[in-house]
């Protein structure tokens, strides 16, 4: 018939076998055309196959296909393969078809499982690294900040305020509500072992002395590490995505100093006013303890508050938050310079931002108990 393939299988005595095709060999035949395959070599076993192709009319990428498959076959069966009565322009057809891309992709070998020691030494090398990431980072935050001190005018006051909102106004109903229930907990905890004694006057100082000198500072930062500190990983962190940080570099503005340096003000400027009302919030839910259950007057409350607390413990405190702040600041703006990726990178870097600030504030207040304790005893 007109239109289809025809085949014919010749054998010779030396295991030659000829397969003479004619016709058309597209797409349409390409069904009739493969069982051909496992019949030629399953039924007659070639040690060398030759196919001729001097009768085909018509090829296109499908025909070539089904030439280059019985041509793998053979090569899996090391059978010997030629090819005759091709035409210039059948030639080019057959040189259509990617081999490489029909071959099966290899398996990707099995990463081998590291020990113990092996993890650990990863672990060092990327650890010594963030740091020293986050030290160079540091470095160049303190020479845009000595630039924009030198510079005032050129500082964009406008996005510290938005900022200084931000970090601080939309931060204090949540660090007040934790910083009282701290407060009102404390109290409530201490004054179960104070009652034994008649020592119920001393739950003031407690909270007082607490708050100010280490739990203020540290609840505070905490919680300005997980609402700015991660806002700030997240917001520069998608500009990095969409290459906007790029966008300013090409434009002749130094991303640094456009996006971080608001952020480190605000944050400098704003959370140790937060750690002043947190150590009040505090003071306010002991103050309810003291006086509900341990029938203190307000009056004898906040006396015994005012004793406890010196100026070198409100110094400390706020000399403790104004490092957190740069600290937290300096980490998320970091994080989000980092940020290589997608979406999924965001959120890693917004994690990493709060872990790592969480991690530098003990550290950190650490370093202040051990320093000022010698300071104030010297």
């Amino acid at each position: 018939m007109p239109g289809t393939t025809k085949h014919s299988i010749e054998t010779a005595d030396d295991g030659v076998v000829t397969l003479s095709l004619s016709g058309r060999m597209d797409l349409e035949r390409f069904g009739e055309l493969t069982p051909l395959i496992s019949t030629i070599f399953d039924s007659y076993a070639p040690s060398r196959l030759n196919v001729d192709m001097a009768g085909i009319d018509y090829i296109d990428s499908s025909g070539a296909l089904f030439i280059v498959k019985l041509e793998d076959e053979a090569r899996a069966r090391s059978v010997a393969f030629t090819l005759s009565g091709l035409s210039r322009e059948k030639m080019g057809i057959l040189s259509l078809i990617d081999r490489e891309a029909l071959a099966k992709p290899s398996l990707a070998p099995r990463e081998r499982r590291l020990n113990l020691i092996e993890q650990l030494g990863n672990a060092s090398i990327i650890a010594v690294k963030d740091m020293y990431d986050i030290v160079s980072f540091g470095g160049e935050l303190i020479y845009e900040i000595g630039h924009s001190v030198r510079h005032l005018r050129k500082v964009r006051w406008g996005d510290v305020v938005t900022y200084m909102k931000k970090v601080g106004v939309d931060g204090l109903p949540i660090v007040g509500l934790i910083s009282f229930l701290l407060g009102l907990i404390m109290a409530f905890m201490s004054s179960l072992q104070l009652k034994q004694f008649g020592a119920n006057v001393y739950v003031a100082s407690l909270v007082a002395v607490a708050m100010v000198r280490e739990l203020g500072p540290i609840m505070t930062a905490i919680i300005v590490a997980g609402r700015s500190g991660s806002a700030f990983a997240a917001e520069i962190g998608t500009m990095r995505v969409n290459e906007e940080v790029d966008a300013l570099a090409t434009m002749g503005f130094s991303p640094m100093r456009f996006l971080s340096i608001p952020k480190v003000i605000a944050s400098l400027v704003t959370v140790p006013v937060l750690t002043i009302f947190a150590s009040i919030f505090a003071i306010m839910g002991g103050l309810i303890v003291g006086v509900v259950g341990l029938n203190l007057t307000i009056f004898t409350y906040i006396q015994q508050t005012m004793k406890a607390i010196s100026i070198f413990d409100i110094v400390s405190g706020l000399v403790k938050s104004f490092v957190f702040a740069a600290a937290i600041s300096a980490v998320g703006c970091q994080r989000g310079f980092k940020v290589r990726g997608g979406a999924e990178a965001v959120g890693n870097a917004t994690t990493s931002a709060v872990v790592t600030s969480i991690f530098l504030i003990i550290v950190i207040d650490s370093t202040f108990a051990i320093i000022l304790h010698y300071i104030h005893w010297a």
